[in-house]
């Protein structure tokens, strides 16, 4: 009798490496958005003691690193991304005295820190720029930042047709002193943010000498702001396409030639970018632990991201592509088998990440009637999630993300099943890109709500005075950390197993090999002997014979036969050998 071999097909991608590498190949890196994260000074805005106070929480949930947002001084025209001093603390968040102390409480805690590097553009109050304005044309001054001469009669029209990420001209025209319309400044994003002129050698110099002020103080890496958009195509030429941070098309399943999830344009990945990164890179080396730069690149094809991430430049770089792919079983296997085949060309790990401070939450977005569809936020009017729906998708997406070999990152919050504050009331909203077009774009207000920390406090314990920068909505009470923590099945308990097991198995340095045959509307891989089954289905599916489920994102469900079947848009992790 012949014998029919009725096993998965299971088929190699990523070849395991040593648990013993670099801490930031496979590490968790938990994103703190400062204001919004946890306020002890009671005016309502997050800080830095806050921050403090709250490192206990991360320890606990079992991450391992920590990347602040920006925290630096600044006129917070774009919540901290325009920086008027590059080494100081804004009074807002604190002292650098705070800031030390922080950094000394997660060093105790086993948690390393990031903190954000704005290098693009500066503030408009930057004393570079103030004195760029008080010099005039063709200054030293002006030299630092992109400075140029309008164009048609008397120069009444912008140097070229660049768009701004935030919606109108890219271009602002300046006034002399004597009251006459001047020059033209670029900035990429809102008219407060002038970008610099990474041509010009003194401005490399200064962010190398601050790279050093921020490592000398003990930090153990940077996340680089608009790591694609520093260097700009020769002569400024104009362009016919249209820039925005979220742009592509979303018909489109990514593969390693169109992600949707990348900017175009002569202001984006260029290639002096490169030589930056590698001057950073020897930089970092001067220092002991192997400190690390991240890249915020939104460029495609994965191929070219990973340029990037070689072993002389940046060590991370996200992985926006596999954020921006739909709810779509073959769409998402396509994105991370042509992240791997790119990460791994250049020696890098692939760098995870669902959500973040400028995107709609993955709550949000998979509980739309499109899911995964990335709308530029979500407001009264808006289509509005399926919250349910979408957190169970979320909880699905997440433990698949943990399970992949490689580094990952967690938003703020996401630890709790966090959705958008998708009612948001647009007089409320504080976002630069709702402003700049005319309210068109609802803006990221939606992601950055503060976080709910005790479901019976003012404000869910996120401010001793229960004063919130942005109001919570009434709903998010079943959200907070109290109302979660010990609860057996609550999203926080699953992150935190999910953590461990990720870890005690060692499944960021693993490998990855597709378990094929288990239907289109599955994923599933091996990684070590954890397998992995995402369902994003409409029916249930049957887990592998012999499988012992370790964790699910919700109860598994059972056939009549006792076998486990996997429900619809559900991740079970199982330790499985075949």
């Amino acid at each position: 009798m012949t014998t029919i071999d009725t096993r998965p097909l299971r088929t190699l991608v990523h070849t395991a490496g040593s648990p013993e590498g670099e801490w930031w190949r496979d590490a968790v890196i938990y994103q703190v958005y400062p204001r919004s994260f946890a306020d002890a000074s009671g005016d309502g805005i997050g800080d830095l003691p806050g921050v403090t106070a709250r490192l206990d929480h991360l320890a606990e949930l079992g991450v391992d690193a920590v990347w602040l947002s920006p925290f630096y001084r600044s006129p917070q025209a774009d919540a901290g991304y325009d920086v008027a001093d590059y080494r100081d603390v804004d009074p807002l968040f604190g002292t650098l005295a705070d800031f030390d102390e922080m950094l000394e409480r997660a060093h105790r805690l086993g948690l390393r820190v990031i903190v954000d590097l704005v290098p693009n553009h500066t503030s408009d109050e930057h004393v570079w720029f103030q004195a760029a304005l008080a010099a005039g044309a063709g200054s030293p001054e002006r030299a630092r930042y992109l400075f140029r001469e309008g164009r048609g009669v008397d120069g009444t029209e912008p140097p070229n047709n660049w768009q701004s990420i935030f919606g109108g001209p890219a271009w602002t025209r300046t006034t002399d002193p004597d009251g006459t319309p001047g020059e033209w400044y670029l900035h990429l994003f809102d008219s407060r943010q002038p970008d610099l002129d990474w041509e010009h050698p003194e401005v490399r110099s200064e962010f190398e000498d601050v790279l050093r002020f921020w490592l000398d103080r003990g930090v153990d890496g940077f996340r680089i702001d608009v790591a694609h958009g520093m260097v700009k195509a020769p002569g400024l030429p104009d362009w016919d396409g249209h820039v925005s941070m979220i742009d592509g098309s979303d018909d489109v399943e990514p593969t390693d030639t169109v992600s949707g999830s990348g900017n175009q344009g002569p202001m984006f990945d260029q290639e002096g970018v490169h030589d930056i990164y590698r001057a950073w890179n020897r930089v970092l080396a001067e220092y002991p632990g192997d400190r690390a730069l991240v890249a915020e690149a939104w460029v495609e094809p994965l191929s070219r991201l990973s340029r990037y991430v070689r072993s002389d430049e940046m060590h991370q770089a996200f992985n926006f592509a596999f954020l921006a792919t739909h709810w779509h079983a073959p769409a998402l296997r396509t994105v991370v088998e042509a992240s791997y085949r790119a990460s791994d060309a250049v020696g890098a790990p692939t760098t995870w990440v669902l959500s973040n401070h400028d995107v709609v939450r993955h709550a949000s977005r998979l509980g739309l009637a499109e899911p995964g569809s990335r709308p530029n936020g979500i407001g009264r009017g808006d289509e509005q999630p399926d919250e349910a729906l979408g957190l169970q998708r979320a909880r699905c997406a997440s433990l698949l993300m943990l399970g992949l070999p490689g580094s990952a990152y967690l938003y703020q919050g996401e630890e709790l099943g966090l959705p958008d504050h998708t009612s948001l009331d647009d007089d409320l909203r504080q976002d630069p890109a709702f402003f700049r077009t005319g309210g068109a774009e609802r803006g990221r207000d939606g992601c950055r709500v503060p976080l709910p920390w005790s479901a019976t406090e003012d404000g869910f314990g996120f401010s001793p005075s229960g004063v919130t920068w942005l109001p919570q909505p009434e709903e998010w009470a079943s959200y907070a950390l109290d109302a979660q923590r010990g609860v057996p099945g609550s999203t926080y308990e699953t992150y935190r197993a999910a953590l461990q097991l990720r870890r005690e198995s060692g499944l960021g340095s693993g490998g990855l090999e597709w378990l094929r045959g288990l239907g289109d509307d599955v994923i599933a891989f091996v990684n070590r002997d954890v397998l992995v089954v995402a369902n994003l289905g409409t029916g249930p599916v049957p887990l592998p014979a012999g499988a012992e489920i370790l964790l699910a994102s919700i109860d598994p469900a059972f056939a009549d036969d006792g076998s486990v079947l996997v429900p619809s848009d559900a991740t079970i992790w199982a330790r499985y050998t075949d």
